[in-house]
């Protein structure tokens, strides 16, 4: 009977093992014994060229990686910081001051399962220089010359962030809603006693307790803005220049533009190591920042 069980049990999870050796874990251990090598795959096995460190040594002398991985960064530091701030906020009101929060709740929720590809094309439509709705409008009152948006290096990755933050801020009001459902009304009745406004209950009750939220939505906003690359890609294809270039497009404009798949490995690698990196941070101060 036990024999029975475990051979029933191995045939539920081996289509899924097999699936994840094939499709995942191959191709990892592949992309690293790649990483040390200099190949481009359009000439076959045949080019493949070991060279040791030196694809991870060139990192610190291209421009377009330190461009990139800065670019990340300012992302990040955008994004995620004002994704949590309207998140949280938007889910307070809606949940507490605001008649119909349901229609409201899949209004917001409705930018983040759209197509990319659509969302984008919508964007560029709207941010165009000479006729866009947006610059015609700031036309009108008064600025004569309005930023060029998805054209100009100085504004595109701005330009870039304000729609991610549009497009994702849905799910962040969807799963703090979730989390607001958990706070205790009794707090905010016994608030409302002490005669604590608005502000100083969502300062002292609100915010201390969805911190356990709060917490995964900052390591999930780290971790997918360093993942970044449908939305640079459809937009601006990390241009002009390389003004909108991430580490997931330059992964990608290294391997499929450049063929240098090598290298790309060693990129990848670098990422890899860089969300790791924010997976183990998670770990050490959970308990100290997530009030459970």
């Amino acid at each position: 009977m036990k024999r029975k069980e475990t051979l029933t049990g191995i045939c539920f999870v081996l289509p899924g093992l097999i699936g994840f050796i094939i499709f995942i874990l191959i191709p990892v251990i592949m992309s690293l014994g790649i990483s040390f090598t200099e190949w481009n795959f359009l000439k076959g096995w045949d080019s493949i060229k070991f060279t040791g460190l030196r694809n991870y040594l060139k990192l610190f002398k291209d421009d377009w990686f330190v461009v990139s991985l800065r670019n990340n960064i300012l992302f990040t530091a955008v994004t995620v910081p004002c994704l949590l701030i309207l998140g949280l906020v938007m889910a307070d009101l809606i949940n507490r001051h605001t008649y119909g929060g349901s229609a409201i709740r899949v209004m917001i929720f409705i930018p983040y399962i759209a197509s990319v590809v659509a969302v984008c094309t919508v964007w560029q439509v709207m941010l165009q220089p000479s006729y866009g709705p947006i610059n015609e409008f700031l036309r009108t009152i008064g600025i004569e010359n309005p930023p060029k948006w998805l054209v100009d290096e100085h504004w595109a990755l701005i330009a870039i962030m304000l729609i991610n933050i549009w497009s994702q801020v849905g799910y962040y009001v969807a799963v703090y809603m979730s989390g607001l459902k958990n706070v205790p009304a009794d707090l905010y009745e016994a608030a409302q006693i002490d005669g604590a406004s608005s502000i100083q209950q969502f300062r002292y009750i609100t915010v201390p307790q969805v911190s356990p939220t709060t917490f995964f939505l900052a390591i999930m906003g780290i971790i997918g803005s360093f993942k970044v690359f449908d939305m640079i890609s459809v937009l601006t294809a990390g241009g002009p220049g390389n003004s909108t270039s991430v580490m997931a497009y330059y992964i990608y404009k290294t391997a499929f533009t450049d063929f240098k798949m090598g290298y790309a490995c060693a990129l990848a690698w670098v990422l890899f190591l860089l969300i790791f990196a924010v997976t183990l941070v998670q770990w050490k101060f959970q308990d100290r920042f997530a009030n459970e």
